[in-house]
C-alpha cells in the first residue's frame, strides 16, 4: 500500500475536481485537459502532488496500442504520400532549437545543457536523462517541457474546435461491451509485453512505442482488429492528464517566475513556428489540414496521439510525424550538445 500516498490521493482528488468542472462547462477533451489544470491549480496552490508512477505508466501503453491497431497494410500502402511532410520534420527541429537556445541562454540565463536541452522538443524523459548527464538543471528543464505541453496541448482543442467545429467530447472509440474479449485480451497482453519488452532493451519512450510496434505487429498479421475501447482511451487520458498537471508540485514563486515563464514565452513562440510550417505543409502535402496541424504541434507525443484519437485524425500521420521528431532529436541532441560546448 505504500504506492498510495497522500499526494498521489491529493493528484486524484484535484484531478477528479477539474474534470468535473470542464464537463459541467462543456469544455473540450475534459478527462484530459480537467486532470491537467485541477492539479496545476492545487499544485500552486502549494498542495503536495505525485504522479501515478508505474500505474500511470501502464496506462499510457494503451494509447501505444490504439496507435499500433491502426498500422494496417493500407497504411503501408499510403505511407509514400507522407514524404513530402517528414521532409520538413528536420528543419523544423532545427529553427525551434536556433530561436529556443539563444532565448533561454541569453535572455533568461539558463546554463548551457539547461538550455539546450530546454529547447529541443524531444519527449520530457528522454530530454532530462540527457541533460541530467550533462549537468543541467532537472527541476528547470521539467518546468519548462511541462509548460510547453500544458500550453499547446490546452490550445490545441480549443483552436480545432473554433476551425473544425469539432466534438471533442465524444466517445474515442467503441464501448467495451461491444467488443470481443479476445480482442481486449490481446490489446492488454501487446500493451503490456511491448512496454516491458521495450524497457528491457531500452528503447526510448518504452511504454508508449514498445505497445505500438508489437500491435502494429499484430494488427498487420490481422490479429488485432481493434482499436482500445473508448473507456481505456478515457482512463488513459486522465492519467497523462495527472502526469502532466503534477510535475508543478512543490514549485516556488522564483520557478514560476523564471522557469515557467520562460516555458510560456518559448510556447508561444513555438506555436508560431509551427504555423508557419503548417503553412508550408498544406502547400505541399494532400494530408488533410487537420492532420497537418496535430502533426506539427510539439505538445507531448502521448498528449498529441490523444487528441488525434479524439478528433478523428488520421493518427498514424500524425504520430509518424511526432516519432520522427522524437527520434530526430534523440539522436542529435547529444552530438550537437557537444558542438556548443
Amino acid at each position: 500500500m505504500r504506492a498510495v500516498t497522500r499526494p498521489r490521493l491529493n493528484a486524484i482528488a484535484a484531478a477528479l475536481l477539474g474534470a468535473g468542472a470542464f464537463m459541467a462547462l462543456g469544455l473540450p477533451l475534459p478527462l484530459l485537459l480537467g486532470p491537467m489544470i485541477g492539479c496545476l491549480a492545487v499544485a500552486l496552490a502549494g498542495v503536495q502532488l505525485q504522479d501515478m508512477g508505474p500505474l500511470g505508466t501502464f496506462m499510457r501503453t494503451f494509447l501505444g496500442v490504439a496507435i499500433g491497431a491502426t498500422i494496417t497494410p493500407q497504411l503501408l500502402d499510403d505511407l509514400p504520400g507522407f514524404g513530402p511532410s517528414l521532409l520538413m520534420i528536420p528543419a523544423f527541429i532545427v529553427v525551434i532549437g536556433a530561436v529556443g537556445y539563444p532565448l533561454f541562454r541569453r535572455i533568461y540565463g539558463f546554463d548551457r545543457p539547461t538550455a539546450y536541452y530546454g529547447s529541443m522538443p524531444g519527449g520530457l524523459q528522454d530530454m532530462l536523462i540527457f541533460g541530467e548527464e550533462a549537468g543541467g538543471d532537472v527541476r528547470a528543464m521539467s518546468l519548462i517541457h511541462a509548460t510547453r505541453v500544458l500550453v499547446l496541448v490546452i490550445a490545441a482543442p480549443f483552436v480545432l474546435t473554433v476551425l473544425y467545429d469539432l466534438d471533442l467530447s465524444a466517445p474515442p472509440g467503441q464501448a467495451a461491451r461491444t467488443l470481443p474479449t479476445s480482442q481486449l485480451a490481446l490489446m492488454l497482453v501487446a500493451g503490456f509485453a511491448g512496454w516491458r519488452i521495450a524497457a528491457r532493451v531500452g528503447l526510448f519512450g518504452a511504454s508508449i512505442l514498445g505497445p505500438m510496434i508489437l500491435t502494429a505487429a499484430l494488427s498487420l498479421a490481422g490479429i488485432i482488429q481493434s482499436r482500445p475501447p473508448a473507456e481505456v482511451i478515457w482512463a488513459a487520458q486522465f492519467f497523462i492528464g495527472i502526469s502532466v498537471g503534477a510535475k508543478y508540485a512543490g514549485i516556488t514563486g522564483r520557478e514560476l517566475r523564471r522557469d515557467v515563464g520562460a516555458g510560456l514565452v518559448f510556447s508561444v513562440i513555438l506555436a508560431v513556428i509551427s504555423l508557419a510550417f503548417i503553412e508550408i505543409v498544406f502547400l505541399i502535402s494532400p494530408a488533410h489540414p487537420l492532420d497537418v496541424i496535430l502533426a506539427f504541434l510539439p505538445g507531448g507525443q502521448a498528449e498529441m496521439a490523444v487528441i488525434a484519437i479524439v478528433a478523428g485524425a488520421d493518427v498514424a500521420f500524425v504520430i509518424a510525424h511526432h516519432l520522427l521528431r522524437l527520434v530526430t532529436v534523440i539522436l542529435l541532441a547529444p552530438v550537437f550538445a557537444r558542438l556548443i560546448r
